[in-house]
């Protein structure tokens, strides 16, 4: 798929899997700017960098599969296969994902490996995590290729402080992970990922060249594409689908200023603010509980929450505090 929005490319490979009927197994590829897919059962604040992540232009959406959350750029390389279901098979990551490791042994990734419940490791480390879904007799299993992904911002887009929030979502479990790129033989050391995608075709395939399996090519239709862009509003691109249908969680953040403490506990139901507390040893001429009333049902967002603090002089509540600095505690 040449579309780079993961949004986009989710919504298409559900389509496909839910509306087009084909004689052999599907495989898609996909390549996407900067982004993070949480599984279906996370806590999608408890897996991202809030500030990092707005800051750095990062789009974050929810999956339909289950699984943990991973981060994805112009590096890595995204693979699905679609198969009818055998309910014997799903959880069996190993029997879809043997051709990619097949193909990239062939390619000089001679240690890559199925690992685990859903990784795929090469001399131990992780570069591919894996996740399942099915519905309606049919089944994706899809995944990620680490090729060259920029793995310093993986680990600062999905750090979140341990002691912040509180859920029983489903969490992720951070491994050690790596790139593909190191362990390839030296003919395919330069490969950009496109190039890396068509080399797995092949190998996939077992073809010469990529004019072999044109004719077994789906193109995605005007009617088809009307039909993804009403899936692509109902999950992908959906504050509620992918904020509001994390569990239950308790969210805190305190810190001394030399003005005083401040310390806010959140309690959040469908993404929204349940119930806020204000505690501390501040010192202001207003009560904070116009701030706690106006904050009650909205929408647990940076941007939402500094709208109902920005209707508020906030010196008058906590006298000599930068209101920049509370604008950053009052936030996920």
């Amino acid at each position: 798929m040449k579309d780079r929005d993961i949004r986009d490319n989710l919504a298409t490979e559900q389509y496909l899997m839910n509306n087009v009927k084909f004689d052999e197994p599907l495989v898609l590829f996909y390549i996407e700017k900067p982004c993070i897919i949480v599984g279906r059962n996370q806590n999608t604040i408890e897996e991202i960098n809030s500030d990092y992540i707005k800051d750095h232009n990062i789009t974050v959406t929810r999956r339909v599969s289950g699984g943990g959350a991973v981060y994805q750029d112009l590096g890595n390389l995204c693979f699905s296969f679609v198969v009818d279901s055998d309910d014997k098979n799903f959880g069996d990551f190993k029997s879809f994902t043997q051709p990619i490791i097949n193909a990239l042994h062939q390619m000089g990734a001679t240690t890559a490996e199925v690992s685990g419940r859903n990784d795929l490791l090469v001399d131990g480390k992780k570069f591919s995590g894996n996740a399942m879904y099915s519905r309606n007799g049919k089944t994706f299993s899809h995944g990620t290729l680490s090729l060259d992904v920029d793995l310093d911002v993986l680990t600062k887009a999905l750090h979140v402080q341990k002691d912040k929030i509180a859920s029983k979502g489903i969490k992720s479990i951070r491994s050690r992970v790596t790139n593909l790129r190191p362990y390839l033989a030296p003919e395919y050391q330069d490969l950009t990922t496109e190039q890396f995608r068509d080399k797995l075709l092949l190998e996939l395939f077992h073809a010469q060249t990529l004019d072999e399996i044109k004719d077994r090519e789906y193109i995605v239709s005007a009617a088809d594409q009307k039909e993804i862009d009403k899936i692509k509003e109902q999950y992908y691109y959906n504050w509620d689908w992918v904020y509001g249908k994390s569990p239950a969680f308790t969210a805190k953040q305190r810190k001394h200023f030399d003005m005083g403490t401040v310390d806010i506990r959140y309690n959040i139901e469908n993404g929204k603010v349940e119930n806020v507390e204000i505690y501390g040893d501040f010192f202001g001429m207003k009560d904070v509980n116009d701030i706690k009333q106006k904050l009650l049902n909205v929408k647990f967002d940076r941007d939402e929450i500094l709208k109902v603090l920005n209707q508020f002089n906030l010196d008058d509540y906590f006298k000599g505090i930068p209101k920049e600095d509370l604008g950053k505690l009052f936030t996920p």
